[in-house]
């Protein structure tokens, strides 16, 4: 199998998590890296690679087939739409972008450069998201009456002072788009199609640390009346709490829990027990706070998987398009709670 060659851009936090997936691959090669910040030059494992400060001088590396955007979330749209152009096959982060509009520009480049654009929902790859998602498409679980989501995590000062992007309005986009898009993504993969009937949001605890809300309470719906309860905070008590989406359906009652989505605590179902489920992998540990599971390693081989012929894009453009549009309906429909 040939090595697929890729390019970084963006080496903050998750952008080192891409590089040290890709440096472990066998079939996966890391050439290049883009950050503005030379000081992250030295979380570098590999000195071969090379390092740029922009990255329009990366996209012209012809040896890069591949690049991982990793930078920001107002940056995703542009400097994918520009990876695309430059004829690069492109992994953009969460969230694909902070509108639907931009997310259609970004398909419509990947459509007209004839590359592919996959977009990262490593949630998806959880084991227990996995065993319901194949309950609820054979029918073992029956007609879905209500699901709940709660997220409730930690984001205290320190972190939206290391970077001046978060908390930003403009630059972050809100807790939907950055804390809470993995799990908006899990209901939409779930179940399909949902839209909004009512939420609201404030800013509970957080000040003018930030240019959003910090907690919210949203109901969605969709087209089999199935009620969807979605409850997030960045207020939780100096760590996170819990991450969990509960369901009630025809045949089974469960809950997917813990604090990113990666254990059964429960679960009734007819004729049926979700059991030796594989071991996920470990939460994204930052030091002072932590993310969503660690699934990079599964987004680098759909990625070699897609280039070799061997499969589909797990989630591409429409996918990463339509959580987009979901967000923009809840924040659409909610009012500030004061």
């Amino acid at each position: 199998m040939s090595m697929v060659n890729f390019g970084i851009i963006g080496f903050g936090n998750i952008g080192t998590r891409h590089a040290r997936h890709i440096e472990q691959h066998p079939s996966t090669r890391l050439i290049g890296v883009c950050d503005n910040n030379i000081a992250r030059k030295t979380l570098l494992k590999n000195t071969a690679v090379e390092w740029y400060a922009h990255y329009a001088s990366l996209l012209q590396n012809d040896n890069i087939e591949v690049v991982n955007v990793c930078t920001p979330n107002y940056l995703h749209a542009p400097i994918t739409i520009a990876a695309l152009q430059a004829g690069k096959h492109v992994v953009c982060e969460k969230p694909m972008a902070l509108t639907s509009t931009d997310c259609l520009a970004m398909i419509a480049a990947a459509r007209l450069a004839n590359k592919h654009l996959f977009v990262v929902k490593q949630n998806r790859y959880n084991p227990p998201v996995v065993a319901v998602k194949e309950l609820i498409d054979n029918g073992t679980l029956g007609n879905i009456y209500q699901l709940t989501i709660n997220c409730f995590w930690n984001r205290n000062a320190h972190y939206y002072e290391q970077s001046a992007w978060r908390g930003s309005k403009h630059k972050d986009g809100g807790c939907l788009f950055t804390q809470c898009s993995h799990f908006i993504d899990i209901v939409y993969y779930l179940l399909g199609d949902v839209r909004c009937i009512s939420g609201a949001v404030h800013n509970l605890g957080h000040g003018n640390l930030i240019e959003f809300e910090d907690s919210g309470a949203f109901l969605l719906t969709n087209d089999n009346k199935t009620l969807i309860s979605f409850n997030f905070s960045t207020c939780t008590y100096q760590q996170n709490m819990e991450g969990s989406i509960t369901i009630i359906a025809e045949h089974g009652t469960l809950k997917i829990g813990g604090q990113y989505l990666n254990t059964i605590e429960y679960q009734r179902i007819k004729d049926h027990v979700i059991s030796h489920l594989p071991q996920g992998n470990n939460c994204n540990d930052y030091g002072l706070y932590k993310g969503s599971m660690s699934n990079h390693d599964k987004v680098i081989q759909n990625v070699v998987e897609v280039l070799h012929g061997q499969a589909t894009v797990a989630t591409n453009g429409e996918n990463g398009k339509k959580v987009i549009e979901i967000i923009e309906d809840m924040y659409g429909r909610a009012h500030n709670a004061v």
